[in-house]
């Protein structure tokens, strides 16, 4: 009868490579943020010397841009058929989750990192699918930017709140107890909508922003139709 063999055993016994690299890297960093990723506990964590790791990554900003490459390979691409809308929607939303799963990866697109093959990718797909939806070059310009622009900032400016609410999960109600409820009636509405339980068919603030942008870039798109020139703002 054929042995089983354990995965985290054959993965432990599977040669080094480049991939098992940045994916152990990504691990490190899923698990305790950058902070955490340093060659000599990713060399543990492969159980090789530190020195090995210098045949698959040059150094430590090769090994950030790989796990970077890692994460956008994650990104559901655009279909090339059907509503254009839809298929931005579902790469957009596709990106937002990923970037909440390796939360560290949202800091590094901001870094002066390589840009990678994934990452090319992604930006040609979107490209690509506005282009394909009839806007003109201009307004896939400005279009792709306001779309990546919201995903990118909006998560940065969510991510400290998820870990002040993991790490404090009542900070909502004592700091809503502690207001001053007539000089500040408004916030305090506020934060009341906060705190309601979210409803089956609720779209939430990421989604409430997108759908904003998406559809103010389909009243550009049909502009021409109406015998308008298409044009940008400002």
């Amino acid at each position: 009868m054929a042995m089983q063999t354990d995965p985290e055993t054959a993965e432990a016994r599977a040669p080094l490579s480049r991939e098992r690299v940045l994916r152990a890297g990504v691990q490190l960093a899923d698990e305790g943020g950058l902070e955490s990723l340093s060659m000599r506990r990713l060399a543990m964590l492969l159980g090789v010397e530190a020195m090995s790791l210098y045949h698959h990554v040059r150094n430590k900003r090769d090994l950030l841009s790989g796990m970077i490459d890692a994460v956008y390979a994650e990104i559901e691409p655009p279909t090339p058929a059907g509503d254009w809308r839809s298929a931005i929607r579902r790469t957009a939303l596709s990106f937002h989750q990923v970037l909440l799963r390796h939360r560290w990866a949202c800091s590094l697109l901001m870094a002066p990192l390589d840009v990678s093959p994934s990452q090319l990718r992604y930006m040609d797909g979107i490209l690509g699918r506005l282009r394909g939806a009839g806007f003109s070059a201009e307004m896939t310009h400005h279009a792709y930017h306001a779309v990546d622009s919201h995903i990118v900032g909006f998560t940065l400016w969510l991510l400290p709140y998820l870990a002040l609410a993991e790490q404090q999960p009542d900070l909502a109600e004592r700091f809503l107890r502690e207001l001053p409820l007539d000089e500040l009636p408004h916030l305090i509405e506020h934060i009341g909508v906060h705190l309601e339980p979210q409803r089956p068919g609720d779209v939430g603030e990421f989604e409430f922003g997108l759908d904003l942008i998406l559809d103010g870039l389909e009243r550009a798109r049909v502009a021409p139709e109406a015998g308008q020139e298409q044009s940008v703002p400002g």
